[in-house]
């Protein structure tokens, strides 16, 4: 599958991908802060953003369509920074195509299965509005509220929320996301190793990454290193910018 891509600066690829209901927009002020260093890939993934959509949505096939944009635009061994569910689709890529990767740097999650009973209902509250009666972006946001009480969540969720010619659409394919969801919470299992560079950082709030899941780690990625980003949960390079990227930085040039 075609990925939509956003490019920045000048330099060797890194390839960046975002979390599950995010999208390469969610990355534009990280890419400008490395725009200086790296060319800068940010991608959408299959169902998300400007990309294609597709009822397949493992990390298989996640994978087959980075690298499939890797090798198209000559990129390899390209740098990955992936987060959450894109930190899954980097680290698969990086298993089943380790010379297409130079490095790895997964940002706040583990090569785990996870258990998160709260995305379906994300899914589900996001489609149970009907758009077509729906005027203002602050009709979307009282609607969810309910199921959804968070407004920094809720305010995530809604960067997907688009208006073209008067009316609102979601720039997610929110059927095919809603039923890959075991599939996106798990982690398909391996006999292989990556032997590169690989960087975790773990926002120190967020239980995506703790000491229970060292050893996965680096059974899979041995030259693994795992750093905690100060005062950050889940979404350390929203929550902490400036730290978030010296952190880059410094592995980049691991």
């Amino acid at each position: 599958m075609e990925l939509n891509a956003q490019i920045t600066g000048e330099g060797s690829p890194l390839v960046v991908l975002h979390g599950l209901f995010g999208s390469a927009r969610n990355w534009t002020s990280i890419a400008r802060g490395l725009a200086d260093i790296r060319q800068v890939h940010a991608l959408d993934l299959r169902n998300h953003g400007a990309s294609g959509w597709s009822d397949e949505m493992t990390y298989e096939r996640m994978a087959e369509d980075v690298a499939a944009y890797i090798e198209r635009r000559g990129l390899a061994p390209a740098d990955l920074l992936g987060h959450s569910m894109g930190g899954k689709t980097a680290m698969v890529l990086a298993l089943v195509y380790p010379e297409l990767v130079e490095r790895l740097i997964i940002v706040d999650i583990a090569p785990v299965d996870y258990q998160r009973d709260s995305f379906p209902t994300y899914v589900e509250a996001m489609q149970a509005i009907d758009l077509e009666r729906v005027a203002r972006r602050a009709e979307v946001d009282a609607q969810l509220a309910e199921a959804i009480p968070d407004a920094s969540l809720r305010a995530f969720l809604l960067q997907n929320l688009v208006s073209q010619d008067g009316r609102f659409h979601w720039r997610l394919n929110l059927a095919g996301i809603g039923a890959n969801l075991p599939a996106v919470t798990a982690f398909p299992r391996f006999d292989r190793s990556f032997d590169g560079p690989t960087t975790f950082l773990a926002g120190e709030q967020s239980d995506y990454i703790r000491p229970r899941d060292e050893g996965a780690i680096h059974r899979l990625f041995p030259q693994a290193t795992i750093f905690e980003v100060g005062q950050a949960g889940h979404w350390p390079h929203a929550e902490q910018p400036k730290r978030f990227l010296a952190l880059v930085r410094t592995a980049l040039n691991h």
